[in-house]
């Protein structure tokens, strides 16, 4: 299992060869404060690495959820639009977004590991 995170506080992980699953980090669900909507993406859609792909309402604030690499989506978290609490009380867990087909692992790639996300909450 192999997890990257994007600048926008997204991260992404793979579990298997056919699709990668997308939620946002600690440090973007204790910004939002208490998640009240998500906007998930249609299942079948194709998005380029940074399109945004949903949105996240808090009672603080509304945030775009961007793509994290290009891809199409296979299956989104019913779990977490019927319990949008989920992406505050587990968001690297059952709080997950969606699951992408990934078309290029080369942007997988280039995507920061848990040290460089760590380096980057340290300057913010």
């Amino acid at each position: 299992m192999t997890t990257k995170f994007t600048t926008d506080h997204e991260w992404i992980n793979i579990e298997d060869h056919d699709a990668a699953v997308v939620g946002i980090t600690l440090h973007a669900q204790d910004a939002l404060g208490d998640v009240v909507f998500v906007d998930l993406p249609a299942v079948g859609t194709s998005y380029k690495k940074g399109d945004i792909a949903g949105v996240v309402e808090s009672v603080k604030a509304a945030a775009d959820l961007y793509m994290p690499v290009s891809g199409e989506v296979v299956e989104v978290n019913e779990a977490l639009r019927n319990d949008p609490a989920l992406a505050n009380s587990d968001p690297l867990g059952e709080g997950w977004f969606f699951k992408v087909k990934i078309a290029d692992m080369t942007e997988f790639d280039q995507l920061m590991d848990a040290p460089g996300y760590d380096a980057l909450l340290k300057t913010l």
